[in-house]
């Protein structure tokens, strides 16, 4: 009995830690600010997708040139992809369609990508989206910006 008490307090506490870590990870990628909510799916086919498949929830950030994006559930530290102004070229903008509608968030804007030769899309909030729009085309002098 008291082993089994035991080991429920044990993993208890395992839960609750992780979850802390999970917060205080959040709450440290959100301190330097410029952070917004954003769905990634990566290496989208031509002809796009709308079966809800391969969309991962994440938060992205703004730094200097480029914008990293880390996923929501996962303990890693580093960004899982980082955009550079530079190479991000606006395709399309669309509305979810389908079983996307399922899989992001209620008022998220489907933003169709090309990124170094890979496709991708990132889905946001239509506020997120308009701050997106201004960084890419706030490009420095001389920098090309190609925004659909």
């Amino acid at each position: 009995m008291l082993l089994a008490l035991l080991v429920s307090g044990v993993i208890v506490a395992l839960v609750v830690l992780g979850l802390f870590v999970f917060g205080l990870r959040r709450r440290l990628i959100q301190r330097s600010g410029g952070t917004f909510d954003c769905s990634l799916r990566w290496d989208v086919p031509e002809g796009g997708d709308a079966s809800g498949k391969g969309w991962v929830y994440g938060v992205a950030r703004y730094s200097g040139d480029k914008v990293d994006w880390f996923r929501v559930f996962s303990y890693s530290p580093r960004p899982r992809r980082m955009l550079e102004r530079a190479s991000v070229e606006v395709l399309a903008r669309r509305h979810p369609e389908g079983e996307e509608e399922l899989a992001l968030l209620s008022d998220a804007v489907v933003l169709g990508c090309l990124h170094k030769g890979t496709r991708l899309e990132l889905a946001m909030s239509e506020d997120a989206l308009t701050g997106f729009l201004a960084w890419l085309e706030a490009a420095p002098p001389g920098q090309r910006v190609n925004v659909a």
